[in-house]
């Protein structure tokens, strides 16, 4: 018989914890890597009646809420909502989140964030029985940046969508988080290697040092790795991708040119890293990042 032994019984830390924001700290994406998918589906079905929270959803093993920052008044109710984010503040280069709940959900839901990856410090209140209790944790503040790949096989080797998933893996770190991977499946040209499936990244960055150093990386495996002489590597910096879906659906639609995939890319801040014919793909991918249910199918629609 083995004898179970447990340092802290009532705690389940998540993996990481990350705040991704816009560029004028309106809104901000929480995003958190759960160890426990019940726990996080809890949390979720509670949270997303929070005044502040515009979508909550799963992605994979993330939990992923968007929200408007501030501060709001919570109406916690037993078994229907018990808990929620009560604050999301963004002070100069630091984001810090406020949970509340009854019962100790409040103080319960900062323990269990408190020691994962991306959290700075955190605070409690007391907290037991029926009453309310409150916990805040401080995190870096992020920004978004989306990496396009395609182009990187050929017909007899190399897969694109495993071997971008491997680079973002080893470049993974607390300055430039790996937060989401999505195959977009592309219309079938005749230029295609086998299924015509580009590749979008997702990396939350909290400087803009960490960002280029990422990407130098980055392109720099893309070169030692790829077998493609016509591999394409779009970067976008932005909170969202709206911009890119005009160009993305006419992408999964039809064969377009370089020449066009180009156009767009300028008139869109797009920054063109490597500029082989994977571009035209590359680009198609942006508008779909952290959605890889949906990315794969041809008929989705943005």
């Amino acid at each position: 018989m083995k004898e179970v032994e447990l340092t802290d019984p009532y705690t389940i830390p998540y993996r990481g914890i990350y705040v991704v924001c816009d560029e004028e700290n309106k809104n901000a994406e929480i995003i958190e890597h759960t160890n426990c998918y019940s726990g996080a589906a809890w949390s979720r079905f509670h949270y997303a009646r929070s005044p502040l929270i515009q979508q909550a959803r799963a992605v994979g093993d993330m939990t992923r809420y968007l929200m408007s920052t501030g501060a709001c008044d919570l109406s916690l109710q037993p078994s229907v909502a018990a808990a929620g984010i009560e604050s999301v503040v963004v002070e100069g280069d630091e984001v810090s989140i406020t949970y509340a709940g009854l019962g100790g959900g409040g103080v319960g839901a900062t323990k269990c964030r408190a020691f994962a990856q991306g959290v700075l410090r955190y605070e409690v209140s007391e907290s037991g029985g029926g009453k309310a209790a409150k916990g805040t944790i401080v995190v870096p503040r992020r920004e978004r940046v989306l990496i396009g790949i395609d182009d990187t096989d050929t017909k007899e080797e190399g897969a694109t969508w495993s071997m971008t998933h491997n680079i973002a893996t080893a470049l993974n770190c607390n300055e430039s988080v790996y937060l989401s991977h999505s195959l977009v499946q592309l219309f079938p040209v005749s230029a295609k290697t086998q299924n015509c499936v580009s590749t979008v990244l997702e990396f939350g960055c909290v400087s803009k040092e960490a960002k280029e150093e990422l990407l130098e990386n980055l392109e720099a495996a893309l070169l030692k790795y790829s077998v493609s002489d016509e591999t394409g590597m779009v970067v976008l910096s932005s909170f969202e991708a709206s911009k890119m879906e005009e160009y993305s659906t006419m992408c999964r639609s039809g064969e377009l040119t370089k020449d066009i995939a180009m156009e767009h890319a300028q008139k869109n801040g797009v920054d063109v890293r490597l500029g082989g014919n994977g571009v035209i793909g590359a680009l198609a991918s942006l508008a779909w990042f952290a959605r890889p249910d949906e990315s794969v199918d041809l008929e989705a629609k943005l």
